[in-house]
């Protein structure tokens, strides 16, 4: 179970105004749990732990199985935003560091694509293909978004031109609306395997849909582990309590913004691991709360590398900021530190002490620097990056997220201001349609 402190706080916070804000998380939570709030008609994801079945896993499986038989050594994952950065957080967190360089091919290599318009890296993507023996997942729910769309339709006509068009068919498999939409009319015609991108999931909340759990099952990981971790913490975060995590996360989060006017809110993680754990997360809190002109700023910084880079502005700068850590309690390799004879570094001190030990104190050390620097501090702990416990952390941050953009007064499930930029971006193309906003556009140029 993920566990919330929030005793960094303690030094900033009045425990009355902490309180009043915990009764308001309360609140938001029945308007959750209820699906009473805006955006309600997006809430599928609160469920889906107890909803996934073990056919459904196995239709994951089968789809890697098959792929593996073929030789499938690249699987090339097209879409962008919700639809990547779930299953990309997952396989950095799980994967070995240095799996590449150690070339293990335990199953097929999943890179992405679709998330940019970067003529470079989709070349480059495609000298990869011509080297792998290569299959496709394709993301979207309209089969129209231009990132996703421009990469598939170069990925496609290259698998068709490489193994022809029935084989090609055979190698991609496409994950869509359940009844419309052009990635649903071409998957009918072109007979690919398909799955449904739930209608009542927004993409930044569909992990544990066919959206990230292909994905991460044809990659080889663990994706029964994924679903229990997130099932057990399901189970905790729906009891209504102070007690609760995500009150706790979702309270003091907010009384930090609304009462001390901390606008930025700083994800720490220790373990390189974690990385893309906290892309993901910017995403989801980024995008569920920056709207009406509210939110909290969502960064992240690499630690202790960044504590080399950033350091200096998060103990010195402005004070606008509070970190949350993500605090993992054990390794799971093991490294100790040995004496060295002539001990030049001055490191003997530490013989005999595991490198984790080193991190922890490290971890412990810019905390206690940053509080008496005036940066407040919340602390999200988990046991060990597994999968397990990786399940528990995104769906604990997925149901804290709907219980502080609730608090905060915001749809967290809607996303009105992404379409500005496609509407600008459409016209400067001169798509069929915006003749009007071309015009008009150009004259600002």
């Amino acid at each position: 179970m993920i566990k919330v402190d929030v005793k960094g706080c303690s030094s900033f916070v009045d425990a009355a105004k902490y309180e009043s804000y915990v009764a308001k998380a309360l609140d938001a939570f029945d308007v959750l749990k209820n699906e009473t709030g805006a955006g309600n008609d997006f809430l599928g994801w609160k469920k889906l732990p107890r909803q996934i079945t073990d056919r459904e896993l196995e239709d994951y499986e089968a789809i890697r199985d098959k792929w593996m038989k073929k030789g499938v050594n690249l699987v090339i994952a097209i879409g962008i935003g919700g639809s990547y950065l779930g299953a990309k957080c997952v396989m950095e967190a799980l994967s070995h560091n240095f799996a590449k360089q150690l070339k293990r091919k335990d199953a097929p290599e999943v890179v992405f694509a679709g998330n940019n318009l970067s003529e470079e890296y989709l070349a480059e993507l495609m000298d990869l293909a011509a080297e792998r023996n290569t299959a496709c997942i394709v993301i979207s729910k309209s089969g129209t978004t231009t990132e996703p769309a421009v990469a598939f339709r170069v990925v496609k006509q290259y698998l068709e031109s490489k193994y022809g068009k029935q084989e090609a068919a055979d190698r991609i498999v496409a994950i869509t609306d359940a009844k419309k939409g052009a990635l649903k009319t071409l998957s009918t015609q072109e007979n690919y395997v398909s799955f449904v991108v739930p209608d009542n999931v927004g993409g930044r909340f569909s992990v544990l849909t066919p959206v990230g759990l292909l994905p991460i099952c044809v990659a080889g990981f663990d994706i029964r582990a994924l679903v229990a971790g997130a099932l057990d913490a399901m189970k905790g975060l729906e009891i209504k309590s102070e007690n609760n995590p995500a009150i706790i996360y979702a309270a003091m989060r907010n009384l930090l913004h609304s009462e001390l006017g901390k606008s930025t809110e700083i994800l720490v993680n220790y373990n390189p691991k974690l990385t893309y754990v906290a892309e993901w997360w910017k995403q989801l809190y980024g995008e569920s709360e920056g709207k009406d002109g509210k939110g909290i700023y969502p960064a992240s910084v690499n630690n202790t590398a960044d504590l080399h880079s950033m350091g200096q502005f998060i103990q010195e700068g402005s004070r606008i900021m509070f970190e949350t850590v993500l605090h993992v309690d054990r390794a799971q390799r093991s490294v100790v530190i040995e004496a060295d004879d002539q001990n030049l570094d001055q490191l003997n001190f530490l013989s005999g002490k595991h490198v984790e030990h080193c991190n922890h104190m490290a971890e412990l050390g810019t905390q206690l620097a940053h509080i008496d620097g005036g940066v407040p501090q919340i602390a999200v702990n988990m046991e060990v990056v597994d999968a397990f416990n990786l399940g528990g952390l995104l769906y604990f941050f997925e149901f804290a997220c709907g219980i502080s953009a609730y608090i905060l007064g915001v749809n967290p499930f809607n996303q009105p201001g992404v379409e500005a930029y496609k509407k600008n971006m459409f016209a400067l193309l001169e798509k069929p349609g915006y003749e009007e906003a071309t015009k008009a556009i150009r004259e600002r140029l």
